[in-house]
């Protein structure tokens, strides 16, 4: 009995740590806000990093989505990105969604169950959060971009497809193809690279969906390690091909990018009319990991290019295209 009480009290300290360690906000000068959504995918808790900047009267800032991957939850995903850091410094709100485990056991958004209607009631349910956070906080409805990391990839790549006037820029992190997966049974063939998706050429309402007829796709940022052994590497490849086709553009070179000591990448951008609608970033010795994250944890790997720096820089540009706010 001493030793059953001795193991239990073990546990019931490690559970506390965790517990606490969740709570404690990640790095970055500013508020880590917690909310609460409710959409027709149930209630989703998020976490808004809102930075210590001074603004002037009427002014708003924009707002950058993102969603974490499998085994994650959002203080994990802004601790490994170190996202807020880059946030408190160039003046725009974070928005972390997280997945609630009664909805996916292993905290993965469902976005590839759009055959049964799942996914798309789970990205309307971040919407809602999407437009919670802007009606309370000073955010600029007119840049609004969203990335994620696996799991997370595919749900921004779903948002950005189903909502494609709503996000100004979509970024992809070791994600599946758009339109490659319809189902559980199918997510795991194109997990595998088994599966590639339809051609929006031919089928575009079907691949992407109604919302993106007539409409125009946000640019695209794709990053993927070619020794991921979790989403297959083609997935990389496949997901720029069917949003360039989308988006009417066509490749450039491909160039050699080499920063110091970190993994090398190539780099092809996909222009339409001289305009960037595509950067495939396909990163030499990386796994399934967030391109040059913080050291030590899960699903981040330091010695890879800044994955978030490129990120914000993809949007950045992105948002001066845009014409002045009226807001």
């Amino acid at each position: 009995m001493g030793t059953s009480k001795r193991l239990a009290k073990q546990v019931g300290k490690q559970v506390a740590r965790a517990a606490a360690q969740q709570r404690k906000p990640p790095p970055g000068n500013g508020d880590w806000l917690t909310g609460m959504a409710m959409g027709p995918g149930g209630t989703r808790g998020y976490h808004l990093f809102r930075p210590h900047v001074e603004l002037a009267a009427g002014e708003k800032m924009p707002l950058m989505v993102m969603l974490h991957g499998c085994g994650q939850t959002g203080r994990d995903f802004a601790a490994s990105t170190r996202m807020n850091r880059i946030a408190a410094r160039e003046g725009f709100m974070v928005l972390y969604p997280e997945q609630d485990r009664l909805h996916h056991p292993q905290g993965c958004w469902n976005w590839y169950d759009t055959r049964s209607g799942h996914a798309d009631r789970e990205a309307a349910t971040l919407m809602t959060a999407v437009d919670q956070v802007s009606l309370l906080y000073p955010i600029d409805r007119e840049r609004v971009a969203v990335a994620g990391l696996s799991a997370g990839a595919g749900m921004a790549a779903l948002l950005a497809t189903r909502y494609p006037t709503r996000f100004k820029a979509v970024a992809m992190h070791s994600g599946v193809a758009p339109g490659a997966a319809r189902s559980s049974a199918t997510a795991i063939g194109a997990m595998s690279g088994r599966r590639v998706p339809l051609v929006p050429a031919v089928a575009v309402g079907k691949a992407f969906g109604a919302a993106v007829v007539g409409a125009s796709l946000p640019p695209m940022l794709v990053l993927h390690g070619d020794r991921d052994a979790v989403v297959a590497a083609s997935n990389a490849t496949n997901a720029a091909a069917v949003w360039a086709t989308a988006c009417g553009a066509r490749p450039a070179a491909e160039r050699l990018l080499q920063r110091g000591k970190r993994y090398p990448a190539r780099v092809t951008d996909f222009r339409r009319s001289g305009r960037v609608c595509v950067t495939l970033y396909q990163v030499e010795s990386l796994g399934h990991a967030w391109s040059g994250g913080a050291s030590r944890l899960a699903f981040s790997d330091a010695g890879g290019p800044d994955a978030s720096k490129l990120v914000w820089a993809f949007v950045a540009r992105a948002f001066r295209m845009l014409p002045p706010s009226k807001s």
